[in-house]
């Protein structure tokens, strides 16, 4: 590859994203490529660090704190982990991105308020470099809470939040969607085995390299 390419996973809990990114490293890596598969927040030590914070933390920080510790996070993650992958050629796999910080603070904590929304962008155009392909994996509720349940891992802050609040952050990814249409495929995991799933994404990224 003459440069690298950067694939984002985006979704609420339990629709399949860890799933993915294991089943991604693992295909893209028989065909060759040299793949790099991280998370957020954090992926890189220092951001790991936050991660405890923000999920696990004994003290809730207020939303502007939260938004902007999401982003040192990331810029950290970018700057130790991302770039140095992307700019060696690799393709970088991260379940989840600056799409997240937009549903779960702007749509979901903020409830939309423009400008928390127009916050998070500014942010966001500040990183200097974000992804080149994102999907959107989408399940219903009550099948996405089952597989939580069924998973038995360490409840965090934001999966504690109500009902209302999980609607909300699914609306605010429908509405990103809608506004980035070039970079966002929509999918929905419950109506396709993992391993089509799979294929269909492949096929996406390898198309990619195919156009440039």
């Amino acid at each position: 590859m003459a440069k690298g390419l950067f694939v984002t996973l985006e979704g609420s809990e339990g629709v399949g994203k860890s799933t993915q990114l294991r089943l991604l490293q693992s295909a893209l890596a028989s065909l060759g490529y040299d793949v790099l598969t991280t998370r957020e927040p954090g992926g890189s030590p220092g951001a790991e660090d936050l991660r405890q914070l923000l999920l696990f933390g004994k003290n809730p920080l207020s939303l502007r704190a939260e938004i902007l510790t999401h982003f040192a996070a990331r810029a950290d993650h970018l700057d130790q982990m991302i770039i140095p992958a992307l700019d060696k050629g690799q393709i970088v796999i991260c379940d989840r991105f600056t799409d997240s910080t937009m549903a779960y603070q702007g749509y979901g904590r903020a409830e939309g308020d423009p400008d928390v929304l127009d916050m998070i962008s500014r942010l966001q155009s500040q990183l200097g470099r974000g992804p080149d392909m994102t999907f959107l994996l989408e399940v219903p509720r009550d099948i996405a809470r089952l597989r939580l349940a069924a998973r038995g891992a360490p409840v965090d802050r934001y999966e504690q939040s109500d009902e209302a609040f999980h609607a909300r952050v699914s609306a605010g990814f429908r509405e990103i969607a809608r506004y980035n249409t070039g970079r966002i495929r929509r999918l929905n995991t419950d109506t396709q085995a993992e391993e089509s799933l799979n294929s269909l994404i492949v096929k996406d990224i390898l198309s990619h390299f195919a156009r440039v």
